[in-house]
């Protein structure tokens, strides 16, 4: 039993065994004497030892005398201690050189493998990051083009401009209107508006001949031009103070006034 212990030992099995390469025939006889002998079982795992040292070698740039020193320590520790007998056979040098390029091999396309998943899932990062970015261009473009057409309307020389300050109950109120009586549009800048209550909001209306017009609700964020609607001989532009829920035209809660007449 000894002597088919050590024929085993001196045989490439347990390298093959290792690295995938044996028939199921031969994995069933590898595994029988690994359980059955520590010998077998400690030769093993001192190849498992080796390919451990060899995989952390491979997982970096390793110089060329690193493999050259393994091989050589494989060499001259890879022989088991078993009882010796008459015949000593050493495992051939090209067998083990064979059985570490297979090893060296295998980790390092495991290492690319890994490494090239890494660089096609930052890769996937940088396509959905440039994806957002011409989002927010092509949104930072429309608020140009917006603002680009606003200030061309400004600085149209049939465009007039009404500063609108506001009265003893609202001192800080100050607004900017923008009348173009050869395109008929009009625009309103808020610059501030003192706070409300609540329930109240401010109205801005238009003075006609006969009649006041509502021209919608300016609050603080409106501190931007905001188009309101051009009234056609309108003589006056008036700020007041309003429920929300309800339009007030009572004259008492005027709180800024601008004639537009001779301007």
């Amino acid at each position: 039993m000894e002597k088919e212990l050590h024929n085993f030992l001196e045989s490439d099995l347990l390298n093959k065994y290792l690295v995938g390469d044996t028939t199921i025939k031969e994995t069933q006889e590898v595994e029988y004497f690994i359980s059955k002998y520590p010998e077998a079982s400690d030769a093993f795992d001192k190849l498992q030892k080796n390919l451990e040292i060899i995989a952390k070698a491979g997982a970096v740039d390793v110089p060329k005398h690193i493999l050259k020193d393994i091989l050589n320590t494989l060499e001259e520790d890879n022989s088991p201690k078993v009882i010796q007998l008459v015949q000593h056979k050493k495992t051939p040098w090209y067998s083990i050189a064979a059985s570490v390029a297979a090893i060296l091999f295998a980790v390092t396309s495991f290492f690319l493998y890994q490494k090239n998943q890494n660089l096609l899932e930052e890769n996937n990062i940088v396509i959905d990051e440039i994806f957002d970015l011409r989002g927010d261009i092509e949104n930072n473009n429309l608020k140009l083009g917006e603002l680009s057409e606003q200030l061309m309307k400004l600085n149209n020389p049939d465009a007039k401009k009404y500063v609108i300050n506001g009265n003893e109950r609202a001192k800080n109120l100050k607004t900017v209107a923008y009348i173009n009586p050869v395109d008929k549009t009009s625009m309103i800048d808020v610059i501030t508006l003192p706070q409300l209550p609540e329930e109240q909001h401010y109205q801005i209306w238009a003075e006609l001949q006969d009649r006041m017009v509502n021209l919608g609700i300016i609050n603080e964020a409106d501190r931007k031009l905001k188009p309101i609607p051009y009234m056609e001989d309108a003589l006056a532009l008036s700020i007041k103070i309003g429920k929300k829920g309800e339009e007030t035209n009572e004259n008492n809660t005027e709180v800024a006034e601008i004639s537009l007449k001779n301007e």
